[in-house]
């Protein structure tokens, strides 16, 4: 009887546990269309999130891990992006004006119509980044330093001659 019983509540917690829901794996934040002047996402898990047109001004997100982030149309004007991981992170027509790039890793990123303006990209690496020729231009008129993840030269990763 007691081994019964022990047998129907070892089947009943079985039960229990394949019924419940399991743990959500990693839900990307969502803050699209957002004023979000100043905010702190530093050293944060951002992978996928969605930031579509919403002004990030002076906000810092320096460390964060952004992989395949949405930053459409964003404006990140003088926005701290240093050290960030934003490989395969869609940037197209995002405004990046005194944005920092140090040290940032966009490879594989979307930055087609992407604008950017006296940008600090010392150590940034844009290997396979699809861009406008006049913003290429400006780039690398001001590329210098490796990548100190990656350990690709900013000038080399833009394919500047």
């Amino acid at each position: 009887m007691r081994s019964r019983l022990l047998s129907l509540l070892g089947a009943l917690a079985l039960s229990i546990l394949l019924l419940a829901p399991a743990p959500a794996a990693h839900a990307a934040i969502d803050v699209a269309k957002q004023v979000l002047i100043g905010s702190d996402y530093s050293d944060k898990d951002l992978r996928g999130a969605t930031f579509n047109l919403s002004n990030l001004r002076e906000a810092n997100l320096s460390g964060s891990d952004l992989r395949g982030a949405s930053l459409y149309g964003a404006k990140l004007q003088d926005a701290d992006l240093s050290n960030t991981d934003l490989r395969e992170a869609t940037l197209d027509s995002a405004v990046l004006t005194g944005t920092n790039l140090s040290g940032a890793v966009l490879e594989g990123a979307f930055a087609f119509n992407t604008r950017f303006k006296d940008v600090v990209i010392v150590g940034t690496d844009f290997t396979d980044v699809p861009m406008r020729g006049d913003q290429l231009k400006s780039l690398c008129a001001v590329a210098e330093g490796n990548n100190p993840v990656t350990g690709r030269s900013t000038r080399d990763s833009l394919g500047c001659s």
